[in-house]
């Protein structure tokens, strides 16, 4: 198992996490939003989205470490940042995610009938609007292009930020909640 240490960060490797499973030594929190935990998620995991964290959620089983992951590492980074901020110092992060789990070829199980996840959400969301303002730009009233020039600034904006404000809009509505 490899486990190392960056800015008062400590992260588990797959192999790592999965020897934690296979001895039961595991916690294991999903900070992604419901509708991708409800879509797939590491078995035996526990689901704590990042937009309605809150470190005192995190409970502390004995013989059990704490590790939590989301998709690749960085919304599973903000919730150790809210971890440390609030004095808990006994956990670690899968480090890659579920996204590295799956390279590894361990398992996950899979929810067919669960939403589509947040991004492609977002995706035919912005899209839609792109779409909708163009052509209303071109055929009704060029004011219309502001629409699409409003979303396009917001998706650079979430770029450039790694917080998407659609995203955390779309993750609030009742079929996202289902976990």
């Amino acid at each position: 198992m490899t486990i190392s240490v960056k800015q008062e960060l400590h992260f588990v490797d797959v192999a790592g996490v999965k020897e934690l499973m296979e001895n039961q030594q595991v916690h294991l929190i999903d900070v992604r939003e419901m509708s991708e935990y409800a879509g797939e998620h590491i078995p035996g995991s526990q689901v704590l989205p990042l937009s309605q964290f809150a470190p005192e959620q995190v409970k502390l089983i004995p013989g059990k470490q704490v590790v939590i992951y989301c998709q690749s590492g960085n919304r599973s980074n903000k919730a150790a940042q809210k971890l440390i901020q609030s004095g808990f110092v006994d956990f670690c992060q899968l480090q890659g995610g579920i996204t590295a789990w799956k390279q590894s070829g361990y398992p996950t199980k899979v929810n067919k009938n669960a939403p589509i996840s947040l991004i492609r959400q977002v995706q035919i969301v912005a899209g839609s609007l792109v779409f909708m303002g163009t052509v209303l730009g071109a055929f009704v009233s060029p004011w219309f292009l502001v629409l699409s020039g409003f979303v396009g600034a917001g998706l650079v904006f979430a770029g450039v930020t790694n917080t998407c404000a659609m995203g955390m809009l779309l993750a609030k509505l009742p079929y996202n909640q289902r976990g």
